[in-house]
């Protein structure tokens, strides 16, 4: 596996094999990343369920700001950290380690603010619904921020979790990206 596009283009990750986790195909992370074009540049990145750190690093390397990565196992997070240093991006990478959902609430708690947030939860699971509904009440979200997640195309996801509205579906083979906009609802002055 290697970046894909930006200043670090053709960089290899580390091997993965073995561990508990399902990278994100170059195809559906180039189409993620041709969509998230005009997004990425300056940008604070939230990948939850981070595995590899695959879309985390490729947002640096097109330009983001910062990244930070959440990933349950760590075994996992020493992947992660790993790839993070083949890449040099130390600097401009926090990560986490533990359940998604809480460091969601932490980050909320701490007025952490994102402005894309990748969501790739474990397929046939819960998870996905229950970060997207975290995120629209936790709210660690700049407004207009987009939130992205994948599931497989048979995962059903409402149309609106709170702020949280879908404005783009799109399939790759088993895998749908589904890209929510954040749009706070105005306080009355």
């Amino acid at each position: 596996m290697r970046i894909i596009g930006g200043e670090r283009k053709g960089r290899k990750l580390a091997e993965w094999h073995g561990l508990p986790i399902r990278p994100l195909r170059d195809r559906v992370r180039t189409a993620l990343f041709d969509i998230l074009r005009e997004l990425i540049p300056d940008a604070e990145v939230l990948d939850l369920f981070a595995g590899t750190g695959a879309v985390g690093l490729e947002a640096l390397s097109r330009g983001a700001a910062r990244a930070t990565m959440v990933e349950r196992s760590h075994r996992v997070t020493r992947l992660i950290h790993d790839n993070v240093r083949r890449l040099d991006y130390e600097d401009r990478v926090r990560v986490l380690t533990g359940d998604a959902l809480h460091h969601i609430r932490e980050l909320g708690r701490h007025g952490e603010r994102f402005d894309v947030v990748f969501v790739g939860a474990p397929y046939d699971t819960p998870l996905a619904r229950n970060s997207m509904h975290a995120l629209a009440m936790e709210t660690p979200l700049e407004p207009q921020a987009v939130v992205i997640a994948e599931v497989h195309t048979k995962e059903p996801l409402d149309d609106r979790y709170g702020p949280l509205q879908r404005e783009l579906q799109r399939a790759y083979g088993e895998t749908r990206l589904d890209f929510f906009r954040f749009v706070p609802e105005r306080k009355p002055d």
